[in-house]
């Protein structure tokens, strides 16, 4: 795959893959995992969850929108109109009209800065294809937790199926990029330290692009050490301290 996109055409595509599409207009993109015959594994935040729980914005933003009507349903899927949690679909109904694209992993820092816009890559290595069908196939039977915009949505979802990690501290977001480039563009706008750094218009832009940059690649799941490697079937213990329970803690070489 190059910097500056990462579509393929469906012919790429190899099970265990984690995909994604742009949606509403490149504001976000919805995230998955291909587990073959044209079937992907997703978590989503649809019409049919109770109104009140996850965000604010939860109850505004459908993380994936039905590519067919409930006048209309899938001859696969069936009616998913108001299906939420965890979901197989098949791939025109994920992408819902939308290019497909393919999540990169184990990228090099220098190429994970060069991709400005984060959800696309991340420096984690990817664990092997059958490690990322048992986690999806058993979320799929067990549930994911229930949608939450900020701290476990639907690419939280593909990355923990493609390496088990999971974030052990409650106060920072999740382990999706797209929402952590989110944060590290806004934690830059508004940084009052900015303005003492430089008077220029430039200076003040490359400072700030470096600023934008950094947040990103400490927000990454490949390097950032609040995560820890956790076994699928714990997810469903009831209580479970990520924190305590966990004894396999992610290395980074």
């Amino acid at each position: 795959m190059g910097v500056l996109s990462s579509m393929i055409d469906r012919q790429q595509l190899k099970p265990g893959d984690h995909i994604y599409s742009w949606r509403q207009a490149y504001v976000y993109a919805h995230h998955g995992i291909y587990v073959g015959n044209g079937m992907v594994i997703h978590f989503t935040r649809g019409a049919g969850q109770e109104i009140g729980t996850g965000t604010v914005l939860d109850n505004f933003l459908f993380s994936s929108s039905p590519a067919h009507s409930s006048d209309n349903p899938c001859p696969i899927c069936g009616d998913q109109t108001r299906a939420n949690g965890v979901l197989s679909s098949c791939l025109d109904c994920f992408l819902s009209g939308g290019n497909l694209y393919i999540f990169e992993y184990g990228v090099s820092p220098a190429f994970f800065l060069a991709k400005a816009r984060g959800g696309t890559c991340t420096l984690a290595p990817s664990d092997p294809t059958e490690d990322v069908l048992h986690r999806s196939s058993f979320l799929l039977e067990n549930g994911f937790g229930g949608y939450n915009l900020f701290k476990n949505n639907c690419e939280d979802f593909a990355i923990y199926c493609k390496t088990g990690l999971l974030v052990s501290t409650s106060i920072s977001v999740g382990r999706s990029g797209q929402l952590a480039s989110y944060f590290a563009a806004a934690s830059t706008v508004v940084s009052t330290p900015l303005r003492f750094m430089t008077t220029s218009f430039s200076g003040l832009a490359l400072v700030g692009f470096g600023m934008y940059c950094v947040g990103r690649l400490m927000s990454d799941v490949g390097v950032r050490r609040d995560v820890l490697k956790v076994p699928v079937e714990r997810l469903i213990t009831p209580g479970l301290d990520v924190s305590e329970n966990s004894t396999e803690t992610a290395k980074k070489d």
